[in-house]
């Protein structure tokens, strides 16, 4: 584990001069936890954020917060990725429902951490699937743990048996939202491959997004244009070479640079 952590910290030694010589901005991409093993994040994110015209760097769990901050001084903006559940008893208060699948206690409290910390500093933040909903949980928000037996009225199939490059539900969006104006569509057919979702949408934030059967499957920050999440995968579409939702990685490297270029002035 040491070996990856010195890895990173060198990785964002030379990334960080990279991106202060007016270069691409460095965009920080959290990773599994791997039971102590690994550090990794899915291919996807990584190309997806090269065709958007950033660095991709992968962000290893640690529990140090002072490395933690050691990162978020060397990225320019942050994406949350996919993965485990959420615990649910720790980050928002319920008894585990009998349907909650694998958690990840060290990833979760790192992830918290991560959005609470890169927010704070006036970060561009992303978060997909996963990292949209702990978006939600980071700011006093809720979720379904489980939306087959715990959602009234649901009746989309929100875990696809499809290529993930393939839409299988459409989602309605608000118009003049950040999506809204990512992608320029009020409607889209979305990839789905979860069976949590946002209940109680966090103080300070929007939903802008649902499908059909009222899922949430967007949200953003009350008066900002730079801390977003969504709840599919867009990253698995652009990087598989469609760009319908490439505005989505783009929006987050343009509020990169912007962020890399006002802090330079400080």
């Amino acid at each position: 584990m040491k070996k990856i952590v010195l890895f990173f910290l060198i990785s964002f030694v030379a990334l960080s001069l990279f991106a202060q010589g007016g270069k691409k901005p460095v965009i920080g991409i959290s990773s599994t936890w791997g039971e102590g093993s690994s550090a990794q994040a899915p291919i996807t994110y990584v190309n997806s954020v090269i065709r958007a015209g950033g660095v991709p760097v992968v962000l290893p769990v640690t529990e140090d917060p002072e490395l933690l901050t050691a990162m978020l001084e060397r990225v320019d903006a942050v994406i949350m990725t996919g993965g485990e559940d959420i615990d649910p008893l720790k980050w928002f208060g319920e008894e585990p429902h009998p349907a909650l699948g694998e958690v990840a206690p060290k990833r979760d409290a790192f992830d918290i951490a991560l959005i609470r910390m890169a927010v704070g500093k006036g970060l561009p933040l992303l978060g997909i699937c996963r990292g949209h909903q702990l978006l939600n949980v980071a700011f006093g928000g809720s979720l379904y743990q489980d939306i087959p037996s715990q959602m009234k009225g649901y009746f989309v199939k929100h875990s696809q048996k499809a290529p993930g490059w393939y839409g299988t539900h459409s989602i309605i969006i608000d118009k003049g939202s950040l999506l809204n104006k990512q992608i320029g569509l009020d409607s889209v057919a979305v990839n789905t491959f979860h069976h949590q979702a946002v209940k109680d949408v966090a103080p300070g934030f929007r939903v802008t997004a649902r499908s059909k059967d009222g899922v949430v499957e967007a949200m953003e920050k009350i008066g900002s244009t730079k801390v977003y999440g969504v709840q599919f995968h867009p990253e698995v579409f652009t990087s598989n070479g469609y760009d319908t939702f490439l505005g989505i990685f783009r929006s987050l490297v343009n509020e990169a640079s912007i962020y890399g270029a006002s802090r330079k002035k400080e």
